[in-house]
């Protein structure tokens, strides 16, 4: 009923998106995180869209198929959120919901506090709303996790973009098996901040794993790695690039300090997701219904890593299924 995956391009503000898609539908936007592409969403697809959906996940700006701007200013959240908004004009909608996880969280987030008049539901998934700019600057990072903390460390231009393109396949074996619930650091909880040790790389902190978890496989390590084949030795760049806009964020957005989410709002994140180890999941829930007063759910999964939507599908998609079906009907 709801036919395959279909896959195309859209330009978008002068950049050329690729977007997968499956449905018909209310529009529903599904944006991926770091470092990964419309694949994380590959369990969300088939069910959004048997459910009467249009779901639409792109490769986000600088990432894996879609275009790479050479600019490090061309990743700020205004450039990130316009293609947001683009691309559901592009896609003749006037209205979606957006969900995002990891840096597709902020993005999601951002966007709605920007655009409640486009965004008629926004879920984010591991990462809280954290506005007006998405992210901690990197000044509290600092104080907070040290100058090893990993993003400080992506800040100097070509070097984690060496370290990470080095192996493609490897890093992301290393990386979805080291942020996940199953990898020995969270056996006992969240792990501690992602720091990187001195004069080394993120990596050195993920060795390779004996043998994948049951939600990971070869094929999925592979269908990451050919996405990202097209951008050679610059493969993490892009991605690389919204870390460097941490702090153009916070002047850029500082007239809206104060804002918070006025629309429909979930949240869902693991309970050995480092993103909640760093504030608590207690605070952390508190946090969310503070910025988003009208928040339909937030839910601690248990035994899940960073990897939300990858470690447990069945999970996340029965929570975006009952989100999407208490949204006021689509004008």
């Amino acid at each position: 009923m709801t036919g395959t995956v279909r896959h195309s391009f859209i330009e978008v503000n002068g950049v050329r998106l690729h977007i997968a898609e499956q449905g018909e539908g209310p529009l529903v936007l599904l944006l991926h995180g770091f470092p990964e592409s419309w694949y994380s969403w590959r369990h969300q697809l088939g069910p959004l869209a048997a459910a009467g959906y249009r779901v639409v996940a792109p490769d986000q700006r600088g990432y894996a198929r879609s275009e790479q701007p050479s600019a490090i200013d061309s990743y700020s959240l205004l450039h990130l959120t316009g293609d947001v908004i683009g691309l559901i004009h592009a896609l003749g909608e006037e209205r979606a919901v957006v969900i995002g996880h990891d840096w597709g969280a902020p993005v999601a987030w951002v966007t709605a506090m920007l655009r409640p008049d486009v965004v008629r539901g926004v879920g984010g998934l591991s990462v809280p709303p954290v506005l007006p700019a998405g992210l901690m600057p990197l000044s509290v990072s600092r104080e907070r996790y040290g100058d090893r903390f990993y993003q400080v460390h992506f800040q100097q231009p070509g070097l984690a973009d060496a370290e990470l393109a080095r192996d493609v396949p490897s890093t992301f074996r290393r990386i979805l098996f080291g942020g996940s619930g199953d990898s020995p650091s969270a056996q006992t909880g969240p792990p501690g901040p992602w720091t990187v040790p001195d004069n080394g790389s993120l990596l050195d902190t993920m060795p390779e794993p004996e043998a994948l978890p049951a939600w990971l496989t070869e094929a999925d390590i592979k269908a990451f790695a050919t996405d990202y084949a097209g951008h050679g030795d610059r493969a993490f760049t892009g991605g690389l690039n919204w870390y460097r806009n941490i702090d153009r964020n916070w002047e850029l957005l500082a007239p809206f300090h104060g804002r918070r989410i006025d629309m429909p709002a979930l949240y869902a994140a693991g309970d050995r997701d480092m993103v909640i180890g760093l504030r608590g999941a207690d605070d952390t829930l508190r946090h969310v219904e503070q910025m988003a007063p009208r928040l339909h759910s937030s839910t601690i999964l248990p035994g899940c890593g960073h990897w939300t939507q990858q470690e447990r599908p069945d999970d996340v998609n029965a929570l975006l299924l009952d989100f999407l079906a208490q949204l006021p009907a689509s004008r």
